[in-house]
Parts: structure tokens; C-alpha cells; sequence
């Protein structure tokens, strides 16, 4: 690739790897290919065997026997994950030009000691696209569905959660900038511009294809799901969310024959078997 490559972790690899090859076909994957692949990305055999035992463990993959090769399918919990993630790519987008002047505000109170909650739902919080607007009151563009979050925590008798809409004198881009890091997200938007646009017009083998639109993939994701896909009338004119967005479309359409060309020839592919786990 151009420049330097982006930090990912071998699991967010692994897991854009499943999304693409076995999302919804019903298979499991040899364990062999695996390591294959993402020998091909620069991933070693042992960091990849660990990664795939680690996440068995972790309920986010199935293992299923065929005589002495051993295969990793998608869990309930996996799909979930990489459902979702189809979503955000796919339907949401980077830029949301549809927003209808809802906020979801979240207030919370913790007791002192309780630091390790306090940082579980800070942390979870940020993933769903909320930003801190005061120390214990958060807040998040749109109706966000917090419920399955709260309740999985445990914290439910120390959150409320509403709906609402700024004043009319009210400085929303301030805010914005005030709540979210911009600078951060608008500088990762633009360097996955400066790193992907020039396989825009590239002709790279199947095989380097695959690893490529495997690393894309995950890039992407691993951007927009930090982004709040706040309201683009209320962002800086030059924000960069749309640009890399047309970046990232082209370069998946330009690499997506040859990299199903080499999925082909170098995976092999087993049905599920539902008495595995």
C-alpha cells in the first residue's frame, strides 16, 4: 500500500474477513485459509491461531470438525456484530443529511467507587455516537436506542434517558465542536483519503485484491464506527466524511472481482452443521 499502513487488530481483521466470506451463506471456513490469507496480510500463524481461539472463547466464532481440519463459523453473537456493521457501511453511511433535529439526552449518576461501571458505560456510550455535553449528561444526534446498552451494564436505576430539541438561539455547531473531537475525526477521514485514493486506478493481482479489500474494509468500519454521524449542516463545509466515503465505494468496486476471483481459489468452504459448536 501507499504510505503507512493503519493500526488493526488481528480480531478486527478476522472479523471483516468473516463478514465478506461467510456472512450469510450458511459456512465455515478452514483454518488453513485463514492463516493463508492473513499471511498474505502480514499476520504471522500463531498471532492468527490465537486470535481464532481467543475469539471461540470469547463466543464470537464456532468450530466445526471435518475429519483433521478444523473450521471457524459465525456465532449469533458475531452475526449481530457484523450485521450491524453491514449497516453503518452500507445503509447509513458516513454523512447524515437526514436528521430531524432530535437529540437523545443520557444523564447518569454513579456512586464513587463505582469506577470500572463508570468507565464500561463511558466507553459504550462513545461507540454509540454520544459525546460528553456535561460530566454526566451525554448526548447523541437522533433517536438512539440505549435500553439493550444500560440493561447489559446493570445500570439501569442510574440512568434516564430523553428526547429533545435545542432552542432556537441555540449554538448547535458550537456545541459540536465543544463535545466531539472534530479535528481527530476529520483528520482520519482524510488520511484514509490520502492512503486509498490512489487504488482507485490500480490493477493489483486477485490475490493482493483480497488483502487489500480485507484491510479497506476494516479501515472503513473502524472510522465510521467512531463517528456520531452528526448533522452535516452543522458541520465545517469542508468535512471530509463524503469524499472518503466515494474513495472507499470505488476502490471496493474496483477490487471486489479479483478478490471474490481469489476467495474462490484459495478458500475452502464447508456448510454449517448445526450440531457443532
Amino acid at each position: 500500500m501507499n504510505g503507512e499502513e493503519s493500526s488493526l487488530r488481528p480480531q478486527s481483521l478476522l472479523l471483516t474477513f468473516l463478514g465478506d466470506q461467510v456472512l450469510g451463506r450458511d459456512v465455515c471456513v478452514y483454518s488453513g485459509s485463514v492463516i493463508d490469507v492473513f499471511e498474505r496480510a502480514g499476520i504471522g500463524e500463531q498471532a492468527t491461531r490465537s486470535t481464532l481461539t481467543r475469539m471461540v472463547k470469547r463466543g464470537l466464532l464456532r468450530r466445526q470438525r471435518e475429519g483433521r481440519r478444523m473450521y471457524f463459523g459465525l456465532t449469533e453473537h458475531s452475526t449481530a456484530v457484523l450485521r450491524d456493521g453491514e449497516h453503518r457501511i452500507w445503509q447509513a453511511g458516513a454523512v447524515n443529511r437526514d436528521w430531524d433535529g432530535t437529540w437523545t439526552l443520557l444523564g447518569f449518576s454513579l456512586p464513587e467507587s463505582w469506577q470500572r461501571q463508570r468507565h464500561d458505560l463511558r466507553s459504550k456510550l462513545t461507540w454509540s455516537g454520544f459525546g460528553p455535553l456535561f460530566s454526566g449528561l451525554w448526548i447523541a444526534p437522533g433517536e438512539v436506542d440505549v435500553s439493550d446498552l444500560v440493561s447489559e451494564l446493570g445500570l439501569s436505576a442510574h440512568v434516564k434517558v430523553f428526547r429533545a430539541h435545542a432552542d432556537a438561539g441555540m449554538d448547535i455547531g458550537a456545541m459540536i465542536e465543544e463535545t466531539w473531537e472534530l479535528a481527530e475525526l476529520a483528520s482520519r477521514y482524510a488520511e484514509f483519503v490520502r492512503r486509498w485514493q490512489p487504488w482507485e486506478t490500480a490493477s493489483p493481482e486477485a490475490e493482493e485484491a483480497l488483502v487489500l479489500r480485507l484491510r479497506l474494509q476494516a479501515e472503513w468500519l473502524q472510522i465510521i464506527r467512531r463517528d456520531p454521524r452528526l448533522p452535516v449542516k452543522h458541520l465545517p463545509d469542508d468535512w471530509p466524511a463524503e469524499q472518503a466515503e466515494k474513495t472507499f465505494r470505488a476502490v471496493h468496486a474496483r477490487l471486489t472481482p479479483l478478490a471474490r476471483d481469489a476467495a474462490t481459489r484459495l478458500l475452502d468452504l464447508v456448510p454449517v452443521r448445526p450440531d457443532q459448536t
